[in-house]
């Protein structure tokens, strides 16, 4: 009687759809919101992808940057956004990012290409605003960026820099409250006008 070996299929990679897929794609950040009184100004790294399809700075659900602004300047998330980045620009403060573009799958920083960063013209953005004196970074990632991409063709000392913790949803590690102690750092250089503008 014959004896058959019996062969083991070969194992496959199990089957993904196109929509399980990674996608790595080239991201643009937004104009700043910002005006010519700014006296403070707050960087982010590059807008996520919630961010990206509203148009919207911070617009996932769970960032809790409106809702520290909402209890620092009066900017809060269930306002429309047109109110809310006049508030900004109303208590002396501009928004933007460190980068102009990068390539990034999905939203997080740990996702994006260093040799694919480009970095916004910060060197015009300052002149054009010449009463910012303090910048605040949203995250470890946006002031890395800033310090290897920006800070090297800026005149040294002529801003004070400050990391706060990040709003995104990603860094659970700090609670909402401890976030919002180290994010009243930015009413400082603010002064009283901030209250005064928003009563």
């Amino acid at each position: 009687m014959a004896c058959w070996k019996a062969i083991s299929p070969r194992r496959r990679k199990p089957w993904r759809s196109a929509e399980h897929v990674p996608r790595v794609s080239v991201v643009r950040s937004f104009a700043p919101i910002a005006d010519v009184s700014a006296r403070v100004l707050i960087l982010g790294s590059m807008p996520g992808v919630e961010s990206l399809r509203a148009g919207q700075y911070y617009a996932h659900p769970r960032n809790a940057f409106w809702r520290l602004m909402g209890e620092l300047v009066g900017a809060s998330p269930d306002m429309p956004y047109a109110t809310r980045t006049r508030r900004l620009k109303k208590a002396g403060i501009a928004l933007w990012d460190v980068l102009a573009a990068c390539t990034r799958e999905g939203s997080l920083d740990a996702a994006i290409d260093e040799p694919s960063i480009i970095a916004n013209d910060m060197v015009s953005f300052l002149a054009q605003h010449p009463r910012i004196r303090h910048v605040f970074f949203n995250g470890a990632t946006a002031e890395r960026c800033f310090r290897v991409h920006v800070q090297p063709a800026l005149e040294a000392g002529a801003l004070k820099l400050a990391r706060l913790p990040s709003t995104s949803p990603a860094h659970a590690a700090r609670s909402y409250s401890d976030k919002l102690q180290a994010w009243r750092a930015i009413l400082e250089p603010l002064a009283s006008s901030v209250h005064k503008n928003n009563k």
